[in-house]
C-alpha cells in the first residue's frame, strides 16, 4: 500500500516535488541568490562584517596559533581557551554572572527554551518571537502560550489566568516570559521595563533575545536589557553575527544557567564546538563594540535620514534600522523587491510563514554599508516601484 501511495505522488521524492510546486504557485518558493546591489538587506548594522579591524584580529589570532577548527564538542577535546576567554569577557561586558558560547543564535535560543524550563513550568512567549524560539517551544517539557505582540498587560493576564487555573500550585512550576528586545521583522521595541515588572510580580524568569539590539542599542551597545534596574531574573541572548560582524551567539545569565546547559542542553552537548578562531574574532568585536559610539552615532544619523524619506512611502519606523513596508500579498511584495533589485538595491521580500498571513513585506534595513546618497536613491527607486 505504501508503495502505491508513493507511486501516486510521482516517485521517491514526489511529495517533496509537489510541495515545492505548491510553494512556487503561491509565490513562496525560496531560492538562494548572490549578493548584488547596495546592502539594504543584511543585519551588518555597523558595517563590521568586512571591516579591516576584524580581519586584522583574525590574522593576529592565526599568528598566535589559534586553531581554525575545534575538532570536537566542547565536552570532548573541542573546548579552547579562546572559547572560555570570550565567555568571561562577554559576562563582564553584558553584566551577567556567566555566559555560554554557541555556534548560532538559532542553536542558542532553541537549546535555552528546550532545556531550562522544567516540566510543570510554563513559557509565555511573544507571538512574533524568532523561529528559533518556536523551535525551543516545540521541544520543551514545559507548557507554553503565545501572547499578543508587545503587550505587557496581555502577559500579565495570561500568567494570572495560568495561576488561577492552578498552573503553579498544581505543578510547583514557574512562569517564563520570552521576548525579543528589537523585533527582526517589525523593527519595534519590546516594553522591557513593563515586562520586568510583570516578571517580578509573578516571580517569573524573563528571557530576552537581544540578537538585533546587541551592538547598536543600550549603553555601550550592550543591548536594551543593560538599562534595566535589575538583572537577577533575566537571561539574554546576544548574537555575534549581526551588528558585531562575526559569527556565533552568547547566552548571558546566572552561573546555574551555564552549568545546567553544559550538562543538559543537547544542542550544546552534541554539537561540534564553534571555531576557536571565531571566538578570538568575537573577543575583538566585543572590545570594538565598547568603543564604537561614533559608529552608532553615524548609524543613527542614517536611520533618521531613511525614516524621513521612507515613512511617507508607507514604511513603518521605530527609530531602529529595520523598516518594514507591508504590501499584503506575496506576489506584490516579491514584485516590488525584484524591481528594486533590478535598480541596484538589495531589498528582500519577506513572506509567510516568516511573517503573519496577509503581511508580506519589504524588510528594508539601514546599515553603514549604505551611504546617505544611496539611501536617498533607494527612496526614489521605491517611490517609482510602488507607482
Amino acid at each position: 500500500m505504501s508503495g502505491l501511495a508513493g507511486a501516486e505522488r510521482g516517485g521517491l521524492l514526489g511529495a517533496q516535488e509537489q510541495d515545492l510546486a505548491a510553494l512556487a504557485g503561491r509565490d513562496r518558493l525560496r531560492r538562494l541568490s548572490p549578493r548584488t546591489g547596495v546592502d539594504f538587506a543584511s543585519n551588518d548594522y555597523l558595517g563590521l562584517a568586512e571591516s579591516g579591524v576584524l580581519a586584522q584580529a583574525a590574522r593576529e589570532a592565526l599568528d598566535r596559533g589559534v586553531a581554525v577548527g575545534s575538532g570536537g564538542s566542547r565536552l570532548l577535546r573541542g573546548n579552547h581557551q579562546d572559547h572560555e576567554a570570550l565567555e568571561e569577557e562577554a559576562a563582564r561586558f553584558f553584566g551577567s554572572e556567566s555566559a555560554l558560547f554557541l555556534p548560532t543564535g538559532y542553536t542558542a535560543n532553541s537549546a535555552l527554551l528546550a532545556t531550562m524550563p522544567q516540566r510543570g513550568d510554563h513559557i509565555f512567549a511573544d507571538e512574533l518571537i524568532h523561529a528559533s524560539c518556536h523551535e525551543g517551544l516545540r521541544l520543551t517539557r514545559a507548557g507554553h502560550t503565545l501572547v499578543a505582540h508587545g503587550d505587557a498587560e496581555a502577559f500579565d493576564q495570561a500568567i494570572t489566568a495560568w495561576r488561577n487555573q492552578g498552573g503553579a500550585e498544581a505543578t510547583g512550576g514557574r512562569a517564563w516570559i520570552a521576548v525579543e528586545s528589537l523585533y527582526s521583522m517589525d523593527g519595534d521595541i519590546a516594553p522591557l521595563s513593563a515586562l520586568l515588572a510583570v516578571a517580578e510580580r509573578h516571580d517569573a524568569l524573563l528571557v530576552v533575545d537581544e540578537a538585533h539590539a546587541t551592538g547598536i542599542l543600550g549603553p555601550g551597545g550592550r543591548g536594551l536589557v543593560a538599562a534595566l534596574p535589575s538583572r537577577e531574573r533575566i537571561i539574554t541572548l546576544h548574537t555575534l553575527g549581526k551588528a558585531l560582524g562575526c559569527e556565533g551567539a552568547l547566552l548571558a545569565g546566572p552561573r546555574v544557567m551555564r552549568d545546567f546547559l553544559v550538562n543538559r542542553a543537547r544542542g550544546f552537548i552534541f554539537s561540534t564546538a564553534p571555531s576557536p578562531l571565531n571566538a578570538a574574532i568575537g573577543r575583538a568585536s566585543l572590545k570594538l563594540c565598547e568603543q564604537a559610539e561614533d559608529l552608532r552615532a553615524d548609524l543613527r544619523a542614517r536611520i533618521a535620514q531613511a525614516e524621513a524619506l521612507l515613512a511617507p512611502l508607507g514604511a513603518q519606523t521605530h527609530g531602529t534600522p529595520i523598516m518594514p513596508l507591508i504590501l499584503g500579498t506575496d506576489k506584490r511584495a516579491m514584485a516590488v523587491a525584484n524591481r528594486l533589485q533590478q535598480a541596484g538595491f538589495d531589498v528582500r521580500g519577506i513572506r509567510p510563514p516568516t511573517v503573519p498571513e496577509g503581511t508580506a513585506r519589504l524588510r528594508i534595513v539601514i546599515t553603514r554599508n549604505a551611504a546617505p546618497a544611496q539611501i536617498e536613491a533607494l527612496a526614489q527607486a521605491l517611490k517609482e516601484a510602488l507607482a
